[in-house]
């Protein structure tokens, strides 16, 4: 198969031919139709995730159709059109049996723990677990994105964040993420405030049902303006970027117990990020992590999205061959771009 890899920690890189992978017993092979290029692929190729080995595949948010089974799947074929979470469970330990499939103890993940979907064919694990069917009228372009981002924000809203009608909802980061949580929390009801440093970013914020938006180049306090902006501050806030200046700032923009949802990573040499908890202790704030979402989670969020009153085909922005993913990938440290850009490996 040809596959993007990687030999070294931030250099670039290539695309070659190397072979295919055989499904796990508990299984499948997936030949990947689309993969979503995402800001965790280019952390990972920083080297920010102790789980990668060298050399590696990167790529977790993907769709495609079912190429092989291994001998104990008993619910999915060849041929059958799937998309899966970023976080593949293992169905049996104990976060798993309380249906926190996202904090699986034996999680894998494509593109981390082992070879990913920046390549023609992309191995899966525990697949009567893992695998969610794309209905017919869903592009594969699509779907790709519902396996990190779009299902990523849509838990970090609805479930983790609770939002609520009539709330007011900031969104720090308006990528990929970002943008998929301003139209979430838009298409629940909320009032959404955005959060970017790109002109572009917040056109698309607009665009996707933010009420307000806030520019991080030209306003010196982000959270002052979204205090401004909501009246008191945001009822709900997320930071949908990943660093101590956007996540400190999601809290400060916080109202009285209000709620701050971390959703983007935040690597750091010590493995600690500073977090204003003077604020949260005198407003009693809650601060709650998420991270992606189980599978036997998504029908409510692909009922919404076959409805229309989801849009994620909206946010695919870019669809480039798999040739330009190694530069796209080395990009995303300097420009994380607007919207959702997409591989298509086969073309």
């Amino acid at each position: 198969m040809r596959a993007v890899v990687f030999e070294q920690y931030g250099e670039p890189a290539e695309v070659r031919d190397l072979p295919d992978p055989r499904p796990a017993p508990h299984g499948v092979v997936v030949r990947v139709e689309a993969t979503g290029l995402c800001r965790s692929d280019w952390h990972g190729w920083m080297g920010h995730d102790p789980d990668i080995a060298l050399p590696h595949v990167p790529g977790h948010e993907l769709a495609g159709v079912v190429e092989s089974v291994g001998a104990r799947v008993s619910g999915w074929q060849p041929g059958d059109r799937v998309t899966a979470p970023f976080v593949c469970a293992c169905g049996t330990c104990g976060a798993c049996a309380a249906g926190d499939h996202q904090v699986c103890e034996r999680q894998t993940q494509p593109g981390f723990t082992h070879w990913g979907s920046f390549a023609q064919y992309v191995a899966l694990d525990h697949a009567d677990v893992n695998l969610v069917a794309i209905p017919d009228d869903l592009s594969y372009a699509t779907a790709a994105s519902l396996g990190c981002r779009f299902a990523t924000a849509f838990r970090g809203v609805v479930q983790q964040g609770r939002v609520a009608a009539g709330e007011w909802v900031a969104v720090h980061g308006c990528g990929g993420v970002g943008l998929s949580a301003v139209m979430i929390a838009a298409a629940s009801g909320a009032r959404v405030i955005a959060v970017d440093v790109s002109p572009t970013a917040l056109d698309l914020a607009r665009k996707f049902g933010a009420a307000g938006c806030v520019d991080g180049a030209r306003v010196p306090d982000t959270a002052e303006a979204v205090r401004e902006l909501t009246g008191g501050g945001a009822h709900l806030s997320l930071d949908a970027l990943g660093s101590p200046a956007t996540s400190a700032a999601s809290v400060n923009g916080l109202r009285r117990r209000g709620r701050h949802v971390q959703v983007g990573l935040l690597p750091s040499t010590d493995g600690t990020t500073p977090v204003p908890l003077a604020r949260a202790i005198a407003l009693e704030l809650e601060i709650l992590g998420s991270h992606g979402m189980a599978a036997h989670a998504y029908p409510r969020m692909l009922e919404l999205v076959r409805t229309g009153v989801l849009r994620p085909d909206l946010l695919v922005t870019s669809k480039i061959p798999l040739g330009a993913a190694p530069d796209a990938l080395a990009a995303l440290g300097t420009a994380p771009g607007a919207g959702v850009t997409v591989i298509e490996p086969w073309s």
